[in-house]
């Protein structure tokens, strides 16, 4: 049986999740509506209603651009939590048509129905019945189904209805910017691109390949359909490449010298010659909890309380499991459908609801309540399961232990709150390398993720306090200490020295550093009151000489 994949997009998601939430509000159905987001310094529509697309307004518009077009603009912020959640829910409500259903990587769903569409009637009757929901639901949809997954991605946002080449603004928001320029001075997209409309073409069941004609299905449609970067796909416009079908012609070995192997890689997944695996979503395991307020609430004690009460029912929910929370999320949901979320991570797994309330009160000063908070929202977005007591043999060594564990928990406490203010990737910690090697002979590991060293053996001669790269120092090129010698624009007067200490390459590595050879390290003290760690360098496949490394307290 061949194998056959259905991509369900929804081109509209996020402005027809705000417009699901606002049925009641007749006149926000009836005006131009959109999502806005901001990136970098402007406000870009993220999605648009099907009524702003017939007024001529369009995904990726300025935001003063599109109030140009139409004064009756209606605009809500984007929330990409939400979208995500909302997403998530439609692939739970997906499974009822096919058991193996995951995400797709952004706007759309990814079905496997091999095997699955005799119990609705047949391919047709499947996406009819898709469509149909679908719209119950208040949702535009766009179906694609072929025997590739890639096939399938294609024809759900390229392909036109009837096995027209009709194009939306939506679909031409995918392709290069160098090709979209070119469309609107030409007359028809096959030979340089058409004035896009800006409305999505209709599609009641869905463009449909049959099993083994995937190849035919897609050599009409844009070469953007191939998921390929802007670049790619601009250069193969400016080559007159437009099609699919113009690439499946070419020689496989001049296109993967010009554009890389990418494409063709591409271009074989999605006529299917490459598998490309899909992996179903597992049911996300929730450890998270919510308090609905009556009225808003907007003062950070009030917050504070309501944390109180959310922290040990989520400390239950994690024993209940055998969990500890790594990294928790608060989500403050404002009246006028917005939300801000503050994110803490702990250096170590805990479900104590004591070490978990001071990371999130340092932040609760950065929320903004705006008109607001009427929900909040508190999750453990990252879990680690959470070892047992260590078993204990004698009463003696038991309290030994618990002091120990009472130590670590406490440094574990001041790394998450230092963590909070200045990241966890900035405090780090050391730990011995396996290097005789002096610049190698320590690692730096982060300390929310490692562990205190055991043990560190001190080195046979004492190290200097500052260590840095080495530092060419004029003196005469004979392997004893000078007596004078010129460093960092300074004349020093060595008094004493103490070596040498002898340190070799590692020559199964190939080090830039260690080119000079074996060095002669000695400790010498200067009348000016410097205390340095200089070595005298062999010559190997670089020239012999003095150089400072170091410097002792």
């Amino acid at each position: 049986m061949p194998r056959r994949l259905l991509s369900l997009w929804f081109p509209r998601l996020g402005a027809e999740r705000l417009l699901r939430q606002a049925r009641t509000e007749a006149a926000l159905h009836e005006v131009p509506f959109a999502v806005v987001e901001d990136i970098g310094n402007s406000q870009i529509l993220s999605s648009v209603s099907a009524r702003a697309s017939e007024v001529g307004i369009y995904k990726g518009q300025p935001l003063r651009d599109a109030h140009a077009v139409s004064a009756d603009l209606r605009t809500a912020r984007r929330n990409r939590h939400a979208e995500a959640g909302f997403l998530e829910a439609l692939l739970r409500w997906a499974g009822k048509f096919s058991p193996w259903v995951a995400g797709d990587g952004g706007d759309g769903l990814m079905l496997d129905v091999t095997g699955c569409t005799h119990l609705f009637g047949g391919e047709a009757a499947l996406c009819a019945r898709i469509v149909e929901e679908t719209g119950d639901m208040g949702l535009t949809a766009r179906i694609g189904l072929a025997d590739s997954r890639g096939g399938a991605w294609a024809l759900a946002r390229f392909a036109g209805q009837g096995g027209g080449h009709a194009r939306s603004g939506d679909d031409i928001d995918q392709e290069a910017r160098a090709t979209r320029s070119r469309a609107a001075r030409r007359r028809h997209w096959e030979r340089g691109g058409a004035a896009p409309s800006g409305r999505l073409a209709p599609a009641e069941t869905g463009t449909i390949a049959p099993p083994g004609q995937t190849r035919g299905a897609l050599s009409a449609l844009p070469v953007a359909a191939l998921r390929l970067e802007e670049e790619t796909a601009a250069q193969l416009a400016r080559l007159g490449l437009r099609r699919i079908g113009d690439l499946a012609g070419q020689p496989r070995a001049a296109l993967a010298r010009r554009f890389g192997k990418g494409l063709v890689l591409r271009l074989d997944q999605a006529f299917g010659a490459v598998p490309e695996p899909l992996s179903p979503a597992a049911p996300p395991q929730r450890y998270a909890v919510r308090m609905t307020l009556p009225e808003p609430i907007g003062l950070e004690e009030d917050v504070a309380a309501g944390l109180d009460r959310l922290l040990p029912r989520l400390s239950e929910l994690l024993r209940a499991r055998g969990q500890g929370a790594r990294t928790l999320r608060l989500q403050a949901f404002r009246s006028d459908h917005t939300m801000q979320t503050l994110e803490v991570r702990l250096a170590r797994a805990s479900d104590d609801p004591e070490r978990l309330r001071p990371l999130l009160a340092m932040k609760l000063n950065e929320i903004d309540a705006g008109f607001g908070i009427d929900m909040l929202r508190l999750e453990a977005v990252q879990v680690e399961p959470l070892s047992q007591r260590p078993p204990v043999g004698h009463i003696g060594a038991g309290a030994a232990v618990n002091a120990r564990l009472a130590a670590n928990t406490a440094l574990d406490d001041l790394i998450g709150r230092i963590g909070a203010r200045v990241g966890m990737e900035a405090i780090t910690r050391r730990h011995p390398g396996d290097s005789h090697i002096p610049e190698k002979t320590e690692t730096v590991l982060a300390a929310a993720w490692s562990e205190p060293a055991a043990a560190w053996a001190p080195p046979a001669r004492p190290r200097p306090l500052l260590l840095w790269r080495p530092e060419p120092v004029q003196a005469p090129d004979v392997p004893r200490p000078p007596e004078r010698l010129r460093w960092r624009g300074r004349d020093l007067h060595l008094t004493s020295a103490q070596g040498p200490e002898r340190i070799a390459p590692e020559w199964w590595l190939d080090d830039p550093a260690w080119r000079s050879g074996q060095r002669d390290y000695w400790r010498v003290t200067c009348a000016e009151g410097d205390a340095l760690w200089l070595f005298y360098a062999h010559g190997a496949s670089m020239s012999s000489g003095w150089f400072c490394q170091g410097s002792f307290a």
